[in-house]
C-alpha cells in the first residue's frame, strides 16, 4: 500500500538525518570519554546511544506523516535497536559495527529465498515505485541479492581490519554511495523492462 506524499526534502531529512547526526556526533566525541554511573564510554558508544532513539523517532514521524513504513525500514530499525542497544549495554562497539552486515545478510537472504522459489520478493515491496515486467524484476532481484551479500562481506572486512574512523566514513558515505551507484547502473534494466503508465491504462481500458 502506498503512503501519503510528503515534501521530498522533509522525507530525505527524516531518512538520512539520523545517519548524518551520528557522523557529526562521532566526529565531535571520538577523542572523548564520558563517565556514566561509574562506567567510561568512548565517543563512538555515546554517538551510538544517541543514534538509536533518533532513528526510532524519525521513523515514527515518517510513519505518522505518510501512513506507511516499508518492511525494509522496519527491519532496519529493529536491527539498529538490537545491535546498537547491545553495543551501549555491553560497552562494545563491535555489535553496532556488525549491524550493516546483519541488515544486508537479511535482505540478501530474503531475496535469495524468493529467487529459489522462482519469485521476486523485491517486486512485492517496490512494484508501485518502479513498475517492471516480471523478467526485469527477476534480473534486478538477482543483481540486488548479490550486491547485498557483497556489501555484507565488505562491511565485515572494513570493521575488522580497519580503524573505527574508516568504518564510520564507510558507513556514512560509502554504503549510501554504493547503493546510489548500483541503481544508476541498472538503467538498462529499467529502460528495457519498464512499464509505462500509458500502457497500464490501455490494458485496463
Amino acid at each position: 500500500m502506498a503512503g501519503k506524499k510528503i515534501n521530498p526534502t522533509l522525507k530525505m531529512v527524516l531518512e538520512f538525518g539520523p545517519i548524518v547526526a551520528f557522523f557529526a556526533a562521532y566526529l565531535k566525541l571520538r577523542d572523548q570519554t564520558v563517565a556514566i554511573a561509574g562506567t567510561e564510554y568512548d565517543g563512538f558508544i555515546v554517538a551510538t546511544a544517541g543514534f538509536v532513539p533518533l532513528i526510532i523517532l524519525t521513523t515514527a514521524i515518517l510513519w505518522k506523516l505518510t501512513g506507511h513504513i516499508s518492511r525494509m525500514q522496519i527491519a532496519t530499525v529493529v536491527l539498529v535497536v538490537i545491535f546498537g542497544g547491545l553495543s551501549v549495554w555491553l560497552n562494545d562497539d563491535r555489535f553496532f559495527k556488525m549491524k550493516p552486515t546483519m541488515i544486508y545478510l537479511l535482505f540478501g537472504g530474503i531475496l535469495g529465498v524468493g529467487l529459489l522459489r522462482g519469485r521476486s520478493y523485491l517486486k512485492l515491496v517496490m512494484e508501485e515505485v518502479m513498475p517492471l515486467e516480471d523478467q526485469g524484476w527477476m534480473i534486478l532481484t538477482r543483481r540486488l541479492t548479490a550486491f547485498f551479500l557483497g556489501l555484507a562481506v565488505l562491511n565485515e572486512v572494513i570493521w575488522r581490519f580497519f580503524s573505527t574512523d574508516t568504518w564510520v566514513y564507510f558507513k556514512t558515505f560509502g554504503l549510501t554511495a554504493a547503493i546510489f551507484v548500483f541503481f544508476i547502473f541498472q538503467g538498462k534494466v529499467f529502460s528495457d523492462y519498464g512499464i509505462e503508465e500509458e500502457d497500464e491504462e490501455e490494458e485496463q481500458a
